[in-house]
């Protein structure tokens, strides 16, 4: 990665891995069509990750963000979800100004274990325990989205980021390999705690992207 340091340090160009329109599968903007964009590079590694094929990027992977800005500017997407790997990881404000200039709406999907770059519309924080979030994302995050892996640990986790955060918006998500033990534990955890919604990954229950 450090080969590519000079390319990232101004955004210029972006690791892709992969860009697919779908609709959202998960959280409050479940089922809203948006445009995916997939940046490799992790450095938190969750043992259950769902697109490990992200976390590593070659040179073939490099695209400029001039480029990829005007592609889905000219298919006329309004809305870009950015996703990972860890998005962060790298300088976004120049990606974010260009989608803004294009009046495109930009939801950011992180960990927040990196400091904040580029222009928000909607911003999901999905915190991991192994890498915490900054404090900074707890104040401007829209969203906060955990995964439900181990219980009951994981709900101790969710409850100690709940009380951080500042919104209302709040999920828990039954990881998909667990979802069929997990999911019910996860309804009657939200029935007590009525302060939580569920949110599934309806893109994998209907095969889609």
């Amino acid at each position: 990665m450090k080969d590519f340091q000079k390319l990232f340090s101004k955004g210029t160009y972006l690791p892709l891995i992969e860009e697919f329109y779908s609709l959202q599968g998960e959280g409050l903007h479940t089922g809203k069509a948006a445009y995916f964009i997939r940046i490799g590079g992790c450095d938190i590694g969750c043992r259950w990750c769902d697109s490990k094929y992200s976390w590593q990027y070659g040179r073939d992977s490099l695209i400029k963000t001039e480029d990829l800005v005007k592609k889905i500017a000219n298919k006329g997407y309004k809305d870009v979800v950015v996703t990972g790997g860890e998005p962060m990881m790298y300088n976004l404000e120049l990606f974010t100004s260009l989608l803004k200039k294009a009046d495109i709406t930009t939801y950011l999907e992180t960990s927040g274990t990196h400091p904040i770059t580029g222009i928000w519309d909607w911003i999901c924080l999905s915190p991991k325990p192994q890498q915490p979030p900054l404090q900074e994302y707890f104040d401007i995050a829209n969203e906060l989205k955990v995964i439900i892996y181990d219980v009951p640990s994981d709900f101790e986790w969710a409850e100690q980021n709940a009380k951080k955060i500042n919104t209302p918006h709040l999920f828990l998500q039954p990881e998909w390999s667990r979802r069929k033990e997990n999911t019910p534990i996860i309804i009657d955890y939200i029935k007590k705690h009525p302060k939580w919604n569920l949110s599934v990954q309806l893109h994998k229950y209907i095969g889609i992207p």
